[in-house]
Formats: structure tokens, sequence, C-alpha cells
């Protein structure tokens, strides 16, 4: 590959920098985006990098394939591919442009303390690797995640706090009503985001009692979402602990008793005599947790029943008043991207295919 071909390459790296920065502005509090389903379409910039990339191998190999470098420059002076460059980035960033606009960017201009009512909700998921099987479609985790998406749409003025565990327990995301947030931080959970396997559902316990308001003994909720197979102990302490502080402990049993292999690379994962593990769903554990923890026990089926059922035990916790500080005022910011988008088609529309004397790159 020349160097030519490389430096072209690397300006069609420009056309990723608005996803980019959109990708870093949804993350701030004063920003978001009216119409977010809009933004798919940004995803159309692939194939077109591909195709255009693929037509200047093309172009290339057949115009070597005519005739020498200093030969074609005599036969076709006035072609540049420069040029064509040039007018594709301009096209492809209007394009983007415009695609963002269309999403309906807006700025937050106006802070107030917003008064809730409702309680708060630590939700646990179990990502150790026994989760990854498949006696429930498309997975045991999937199954979860699935629920957890749906669970969190669901949601009005609760606050929702959110934990991964395997052999270890880690805080995800602390009590918020960005939903948005949550909805980011379930994707990223996987079993490799643990390095410690295991089903440590004690320290997941222990953690989520701490991410609650310890003054407060009301308004608490844990759910814990897992196949039950846990390998760690301490469980009963723990439940005892987070009942003194007033949470009660729902429980979401994922999988079968029927049980399913655990996936391993390309194979299962076998025990010291060659024999493929069965992992099973552990209804007896899950249920004795539930109970110890003042709340109630349920199998992921669908998910729709479950989400009815455990909002209607949710229901009967008694909420609290609070306030949130929040964006209530947001300006329009749609049609900067729109003049950008203009103005960078006119510019590609005034320059010519032709070979100029001074260079652009």
């Amino acid at each position: 590959m020349s160097s030519s071909t490389i430096k072209h390459y690397l300006w069609l790296l420009v056309l990723l920098v608005p996803v980019l920065v959109v990708f870093i502005l949804m993350r701030e509090e004063a920003f978001r985006f009216a119409h977010k389903e809009f933004l798919w379409m940004l995803c159309a910039m692939a194939p077109a990098l591909i195709l255009f990339t693929a037509f200047h191998v093309w172009r290339e190999t057949n115009l070597h394939r005519f005739a020498k470098p200093g030969l074609l420059d005599q036969l076709i002076p006035e072609s540049s591919f420069n040029k064509l460059l040039f007018k594709f980035i301009l096209l492809g960033l209007a394009f983007e442009f415009i695609v963002i606009g269309f999403a309906g960017p807006q700025i937050g201009t106006k802070q107030e303390k917003v008064k809730r009512q409702g309680i708060d909700v630590m939700v646990a998921l179990d990502v150790s690797n026994s989760m990854m099987s498949e006696d429930v479609k498309p997975s045991r985790l999937g199954r979860a995640k699935n629920f957890i998406s749906n669970f969190i749409d669901s949601l009005q003025n609760d606050r929702l706090g959110m934990i991964a565990f395997a052999g270890r327990a880690y805080l995800q995301m602390p009590l918020t009503v960005d939903y948005g947030a949550a909805k980011m931080y379930l994707k990223t959970m996987a079993p490799g985001m643990v390095p410690t396997q295991g089903t440590n559902i004690a320290e997941a316990i222990d953690l989520a009692n701490k991410g609650f308001v310890q003054e407060e003994k009301t308004h608490k909720a844990l759910v814990i979402i897992s196949d039950g197979e846990d390998n760690e102990g301490g469980v009963d302490e723990a439940v005892a602990e987070a009942v003194k502080s007033g949470v009660k402990i729902f429980t979401i049993g994922v999988g079968s008793e029927n049980g399913a292999p655990i996936p391993s690379g390309t194979d299962f994962k076998r025990d010291e005599e060659g024999k493929i593990v069965l992992s099973k769903l552990n209804q007896d554990m899950m249920r004795d947790i539930a109970a110890k923890g003042g709340g109630k026990f349920f199998l992921l089926g669908s998910g729709k029943d479950e989400i009815t059922s455990i909002f209607k035990e949710l229901g009967r916790i008694n909420t609290k008043d609070y306030e949130e500080l929040t964006f209530t005022d947001f300006d329009e910011q749609y049609q900067w991207c729109l003049i950008i988008a203009a103005v960078l088609l006119f510019i590609e529309w005034i320059i010519s295919e032709r070979k100029i004397t001074w260079k652009l790159f």
C-alpha cells in the first residue's frame, strides 16, 4: 500500500469525528436528543466508507494496469482523486450533520430541584459464567438483561441503582433517576467484566445495602437476578443485615431445574473426569433468600408477567419524597447542524473534480 493511499484512508477518518462528538455529548446531563432514533441513520456511513474505499482500490488497480503513473498524468492530466476524496468527505459530513439535526440536539439552560415520590430500587445481576447457559433463550444472561431493560422502561419516579456480581460484586451505577444511563450500563454487563468467577450473592447483598441511605429504614428494595448457584456462602448473615436496615429483598430465578452446560470457548465446562458440567437453577435457595428478606421469589419466563407482579409488590412499599436536581428547560440546536450541512453541500457543489495547481492534501 502506497503512502498516498494510506493518506487517503486517514482523511476518511475525519468522518468519524462528528459521530464521536455525539457519543461524548450524550453522556452529558445538560445535553440530549429529542429524537434519538434518527441517530441510527449514522450507521449508513459504514457501508458508504467501505464502498468508497473499494472504489479507490478498484480504480487504482485498473489505472495501473492501463498505464504507468507518469504516462497516466499525461493521458488524464485533469483527473484528481484528491478532489473526489475531498468532495466525498464533504458529502459525508453534510449527511452526518443533517442526521444529527433531525435527531433534535438540545442544550439544557435551566436547572431546578424537582420533587419526586418513589422508592429506591437496587438491581443486582448475576454475570457469572453459568449465566451463559442456554436452557432459556437466548441465554440466561440475555433473558435477564431483556427483563431489566423492560423493568427500567416501566419505572417512573423511583431511583434505580445497578450491581454486577460473580465471584465479587461491583456497583455499576449508584441510585439515580437517569434511566438512560442505566440502559447504557446494562449493555456492558457481561461475564468478562468481573475477573473473579463464582456467584457471591452475599457480597452483592452487602454492597446493595451500603448503596442505600443508611439513615432510612423504609422504601428500599433489592432485586436479585441469578440462577442461584451460590459458591461463597454467608448469604443468611447478609440478608439479616439488609433486613435490619429496612431493605426488602426480591429474587428472580433464571434457568431451568433440568440444567444446561456452561459454554467455555468452543466447548463446554468440564469436571476433572472430563464430563460436561450441568448448571441448574437453584429455586430453593432463591426462594429462601426472598422469604428471609421479606420479599417474594419470581421465576423468569417471558418477563411481562414478572414485571407486572414485581411492580405490584414494590407498590406496597412506602414511598418517600425527595428532590432531584435536573434540567427543566432545553433549547433547540438543530438549526446549527442544518446550517453547517448546507455550507458543506455548497462547498461540495462549487468544487470541480478537475485537478488544480494548488494542493488540498
